[in-house]
Order: structure tokens, then C-alpha cells, then sequence
């Protein structure tokens, strides 16, 4: 097991991840301090805890819409499926 520093607004925090996948979650780190910086520039700073609940929602919002989003997406190419078997029967 590895251990990396992740700096998340000027502060680092150090995470553990298997061997051979640290640069991924480095990348990962990069995504949520940009993410963390931007809703401290739309909000302002907060105390540490607010800060990662506000991140924590964000990003599973983001999650659960894209979700939702691939699940529509997926709908529609089914229904066009269908519709082009029909033609062809």
C-alpha cells in the first residue's frame, strides 16, 4: 500500500491506495480541489467540516445525474431499436 499527499485547498491530506495507483489518485485529488475551490469562490470560505459536506453533496448530485442522464440516454437507443425492428418485420 501507498501512501500520497492530496493537497485540497492549500492543505495537504494524505491518502492511502494500492501500489500502482497513485497517479490516478492524484488526478482524482486535482478534481476535488478544483471542485472545492470553486464553491469557495461562489460561496466563500467555510469551516473545514461545512466545506466537506458541501463537497460531498455536490459531487453526489453530479454523480446520481449522470446516472440518470446515461439511463435516459440508454432508454432512447432501445426504443429507436425497437422502432427500426418493427420497420423491418
Amino acid at each position: 500500500m501507498s501512501v500520497v499527499a492530496i493537497p485540497i485547498l492549500n492543505k495537504n491530506y494524505a491518502m492511502g491506495c494500492e501500489d500502482g495507483q497513485e497517479m490516478r489518485l492524484i488526478e482524482i485529488g486535482k478534481m476535488v480541489d478544483a471542485r472545492a475551490k470553486e464553491i469557495q469562490g461562489k460561496i466563500g470560505p467555510l469551516p473545514e467540516g461545512a466545506l466537506l459536506a458541501t463537497l460531498c453533496i455536490v459531487l453526489a448530485d453530479e454523480i446520481m445525474s449522470r446516472k440518470k442522464g446515461d439511463d435516459a440516454a440508454l432508454r432512447q437507443v432501445l426504443e429507436r431499436i425497437q422502432e427500426i425492428k418493427k420497420k423491418m418485420e
